[in-house]
């Protein structure tokens, strides 16, 4: 852990980072996207999942796919998706804790908006912890991991990229902020598309307790 030593930054993903895949937040989302397809291209639900897949892995985002296929206007697909049940979410104290602890800014870095951003970080008692959050409006629609984002975000709050820790579930995401000299962990999933490319060089590290993860490097920290 002696690498973190000097950084000052820390950006995290969102949806199955900050919180747990497990808790199927985003898979109300994921739902809701397909509603949205079907809805928006006269198509029943199984077609409308297949665009949707089709698009995320083409254009590394549903929306993304849509805007530019489906001239889809942004704003409205964002709250329809988002529009999700996230009662069930608990505080979750050790995260909030270690957080704290970090020296450094702190920002959320998500493909999605900044409203679903706030009501879960919210809801899971961590939103204090962040100076931003730098959602997919922000970027201009533009998603992780083409560079423009990275870049727009290291700009907006002059960060040092060789000073900074990426956090992020989905291993292709990585990349970018590998390759522009930022310390990369890998949230552990076993979803195919999220763990593709997990094992190349520009992922430095894995955790799959992202609290007990942070906490380790509190310690060594304080040392």
């Amino acid at each position: 852990m002696k690498s973190f030593q000097s950084i000052k930054y820390w950006i995290f993903d969102l949806d199955n980072t900050l919180y747990s895949g497990k808790t199927k937040v985003f898979e109300q989302v994921s739902n809701r996207m397909t509603k949205y397809v079907s809805n928006k291209l006269k198509v029943n639900l199984n077609e409308a999942k297949k665009i949707q897949t089709e698009y995320f892995h083409k254009y590394n985002t549903t929306l993304n796919g849509m805007i530019k296929n489906h001239n889809t206007d942004a704003s409205e697909f964002l709250d329809f998706v988002h529009d999700i049940n996230i009662d069930f979410l608990n505080k979750d104290l050790k995260l909030n804790a270690e957080l704290r602890k970090l020296d450094g800014k702190k920002i959320i870095f998500t493909n999605g908006p900044r409203k679903h951003a706030l009501n879960v970080i919210q809801k899971i008692g961590i939103d204090r912890c962040f100076i931003d959050i730098f959602d997919i409006v922000d970027s201009n629609f533009v998603p992780k991991p083409e560079i423009e984002p990275y870049k727009k975000l290291v700009k907006k709050h002059k960060i040092d990229p060789n000073l900074c820790v990426f956090v992020e579930d989905i291993a292709r995401n990585l990349k970018p902020a590998y390759e522009m000299g930022m310390t990369t962990v890998w949230i552990e999933n076993d979803e195919p598309w999220a763990k593709k490319f997990s094992d190349s060089k520009f992922v430095k590290y894995k955790t799959n307790d992202l609290p007990e993860f942070l906490r380790k490097i509190n310690l060594e920290k304080a040392a």
